[in-house]
């Protein structure tokens, strides 16, 4: 099940271990497709605005989950790769209790605050109450999500990015069959949609759980590796919490641009929902490419290969820029067609999110190639243990998009929502480019402390 990436052909091994990820992240989005377009259809623009509308306060929260998992899997990454089973269970055991502290905190704090921040972001009176209920039912799952991705994580960190793609794709299906069920035919409005979707990622949880338990013989613990060591806990979120808080960093850029977007009004906020959907389904191999760098650098670390780590960053980012090319041009001719599935022609707000929605994909997808890369250096830099750089990079992207929101919005209205995020990527990029570089020249001076040490 597992594979080690410190042996063989870079891109081999880098194609071969994004491939399932990439059909994984494509499955998760066709999901979130399908999850709007029955919101959109069965109920009303309204709902989809309103679903639409907490996008940025959910990137925030469950940013922050996904980013302190990836943060905690990457040195189970480098012990593997230093072939240092018992070093392995030590950090996977520290990361579990981490990872359970960070979902009780983060289910209270964000059942209480979901309405003061919707009211902060100016959300539109006619769905600020469907905002909230959505927002409830969703954090109210929180513990769900976490345990998903941290178990992901791990599985990704040995080197299998297969399993999680099963029981994603299971959790996908059945989500889309309880929205039918909770929407259409028990008319739970937007709280069915966000049930269905916690229902589906528990069961994803739990199935992953169990098949660790029963498939890796590594993770036999002895009782001396499960209680939590204030040592291990400390080095794991100095790798975790910084990659956590350059999500949330991210994230609260986009809080301000939907505070900017939501003053446009709720046909607006579709239409930049239902396009930001299609791109995040274009973005997501992208995404996923990003994801595979962290586990392949993390290995080579751990095996001091930094000769490896040089030559499958070339071949990622080769690959990503080709991809992007292909993406944009995706976008570009099929964006309408995908825009189609989430409205229904007799709405009387059809005409105006179509239009709204292929201008915002034409434009921000312009970007894509910038995009790419952002993806491959951030994540790469994680994997080799630099923690501050791409936290930095977060900064410089909230930078920019409050500068987008000042500037770019305000003199250029729509326009200026579609080049907001390309503003921040650019900006991320300017100073990934420049530490990517200064990084890959002090490894060889850093890497036999950075490398995972035998306990």
């Amino acid at each position: 099940m597992t594979k080690d990436m410190t042996k063989g052909s870079p891109l081999l091994l880098i194609l071969r271990f994004c491939l399932p990820m990439v059909f994984g992240n494509i499955l998760q989005q066709f999901y979130n497709l399908a999850d709007t377009a029955i919101v959109g259809r069965c109920i009303n623009s309204d709902a989809l605005a309103a679903i639409g509308g907490t996008g940025a306060i959910c990137f925030l929260v469950i940013g922050f989950a996904t980013g302190l998992c990836t943060g905690l899997s990457i040195p189970v990454a480098q012990a593997y790769g230093a072939g240092n089973p018992k070093e392995l269970r030590r950090c996977m055991a520290n990361a579990a209790w981490i990872a359970a502290v960070t979902a009780a905190v983060l289910t209270v704090l964000t059942i209480v605050f979901c309405r003061p921040l919707l009211q902060i972001m100016q959300t539109p009176a006619e769905i600020i109450d469907a905002a909230q209920t959505y927002l409830i039912v969703i954090f109210a799952g929180l513990c769900a999500t976490i345990l998903y991705n941290l178990l992901a994580g791990f599985l990704r960190a040995m080197g299998d990015s297969a399993t999680p793609l099963l029981f994603l794709a299971v959790s996908s299906v059945l989500n889309i069959l309880l929205d039918f069920a909770l929407i259409r035919f028990f008319g739970l409005g937007v709280m069915g949609a966000a049930l269905a979707t916690v229902i589906s990622q528990a069961i994803s949880a739990v199935g992953c759980l169990y098949f660790m338990y029963r498939h890796f013989d590594i993770l036999t613990f002895e009782r001396d590796e499960l209680p939590p060591r204030p040592d291990y806990i400390a080095r794991l979120c100095g790798i975790g919490l910084p990659m956590a808080f350059q999500f949330s960093i991210t994230a609260i850029g986009s809080i301000i641009l939907q505070t900017a977007i939501n003053g446009f009004g709720a046909e607006i906020i579709a239409s930049v929902s239902t396009a930001q959907k299609i791109q995040n389904v274009v973005g997501g191999p992208m995404e996923s490419l990003g994801i595979t760098m962290a586990t392949y650098c993390g290995q080579n670390l751990g095996a001091r290969r930094i000769d490896r780590i040089r030559s499958g960053l070339k071949c990622a980012v080769f690959t990503s820029l080709i991809y992007a090319v292909g993406a944009y041009a995706f976008s570009f001719f099929l964006g309408r067609y995908f825009v189609l599935l989430f409205l229904s022609p007799e709405d009387p707000a059809f005409g105006t999110i179509m239009e709204f929605a292929v201008r915002y994909l034409r434009i921000s997808g312009l970007f894509y190639p910038v995009l790419a890369v952002l993806f491959v250096l951030r994540n790469s830099l994680q994997g080799m243990g630099y923690s501050f750089l791409p936290m930095s990079a977060g900064i410089v992207e909230l930078a920019a998009r409050v500068f987008a929101v000042a500037v770019l919005v305000s003199g250029l209205g729509f326009t200026g929502i579609c080049l907001a995020s390309p503003t921040a990527w650019v900006a991320a990029d300017v100073l990934l480019i420049s530490a990517t570089i200064w990084a890959l020249c002090k490894l060889p001076k850093r890497i036999p402390e950075a490398a995972v040490q035998t306990a």
